[in-house]
């Protein structure tokens, strides 16, 4: 019981799940981005590949 509150107490803990939580919208952003570069990206391919034909 001694150690659940010594966790608790502890800062590392804290700082941890303060870095898991920027990893995290840091990568929702990341990916959210490539997948809209990526349609973008397609439609213009699309547009290039229709025009040459």
């Amino acid at each position: 019981m001694d150690h659940l509150g010594r966790l608790w107490r502890e800062e590392e803990g804290q700082d941890i799940a303060e870095y898991a939580v920027m990893l995290a919208v840091i990568l929702v952003i990341v990916v959210g981005t490539i997948r809209l570069i990526g349609s973008n990206a397609n439609g213009v391919f699309s547009n290039v590949a229709s025009s040459i034909q």
